[in-house]
């Protein structure tokens, strides 16, 4: 005698396993995201950075999405009307607005609530609130000495970090500084660097200190530059001339210059000179000068032009 076992499914569990192992692209509605997790990254405090997130209807039955909302205050949508109605195989942009208020990094939820037999569909996204800031290098600028009356002039670099500087203005606190180069207002994009020339002309000696700074938007507006030099007093020069007498019938002698050899010569003297030298103390350094000399005698005779 032989005994057969025989198993049977009901059609209800094996209905209910046939579901399970369905693709989604078999479900009369399906709701897809692309991406479904965004940053927006860093992101100026107070203004706002748009992103559209993908929404797609992958099922063989129109979607419809009945109502959206959303986790964190930093995060809003765009224009999208609701209910929408996604036809199969169609897709939908949904404008998503990142607006931070603080500086630092949050993060939000947003869930859309549809026909989809798995809804809601929940989008995570993220982003970090900055502030703008402006670095100048070196921190302090000294000159060391410089010449009363002359000019040096040394760089700095403006750097902004986190987010685009605008400079609007400059100023200097001491008249004896002065802040060349800049066209403003001069925006500097985020990472970015600009060259800026000081200029330091001492009008007395002594050392001599000041600051530069440069406003705009950024949160440590106005960004500060040290200023130092010393001014050091002119070094006087002078020229010292000497010659042999003549005929030895001269009371007194005249002393000429000029910048030209052969002249024109003015003379520089204001009285006669008694003696056979002369220094001349009006001398300017770096100049060329030629000097003569002229005799004159006791009926006030004055001879040519020595050679």
């Amino acid at each position: 005698m032989k005994i057969v076992f025989m198993r049977f499914f009901p059609l209800v569990a094996a209905a209910w396993l046939l579901c399970l192992l369905s693709p989604a692209s078999a479900w009369a509605q399906h709701l897809q995201c692309n991406p479904c997790n965004y940053n927006f990254g860093n992101v100026q405090v107070g203004d706002s950075s748009s992103y559209s997130i993908q929404l797609t209807n992958t099922g063989h039955k129109t979607l419809s999405i009945f109502s959206k909302s959303k986790i964190g205050q930093a995060f809003s949508f765009g224009n999208f009307p609701l209910p929408a109605k996604i036809k199969p195989g169609a897709s939908v942009q949904l404008p998503v607005i990142f607006t931070p208020t603080a500086q630092g990094y949050t993060g939000g939820t947003l869930t859309l609530t549809s026909d989809d037999p798995n809804s809601p569909l929940n989008m995570d996204v993220a982003g970090t609130g900055v502030n703008p800031q402006l670095g100048v290098t070196p921190a302090t600028l000294n000159f060391g000495n410089v010449t009363v009356g002359s000019s040096a002039g040394l760089q700095a670099t403006l750097t902004a970090s986190n987010a685009a500087v605008t400079v609007s203005s400059d100023q200097s606190t001491s008249s004896e500084f002065a802040i060349l180069g800049l066209n403003l207002p001069v925006t500097i994009s985020a990472g970015q660097s600009i060259p800026v020339t000081v200029q330091f002309t001492p009008n007395a000696s002594g050392t001599a200190s000041g600051q530069a700074g440069f406003i705009g938007n950024a949160v440590n507006s106005p960004t500060v530059e040290q200023l130092t030099g010393t001014g050091v007093a002119q070094i006087s020069h002078n020229v010292t001339l000497s010659w042999n007498p003549g005929d030895g019938n001269a009371v007194g002698y005249n002393v000429y210059r000029g910048t030209a050899q052969g002249g024109p010569y003015q003379e520089i003297n204001t009285a006669l000179d008694a003696s056979t030298n002369y220094t001349d103390y009006t001398v300017v350094s770096g100049a060329t000068y030629y000097y003569v000399a002229t005799e004159v005698n006791a009926q006030g005779q004055e001879s040519a032009y020595s050679n």
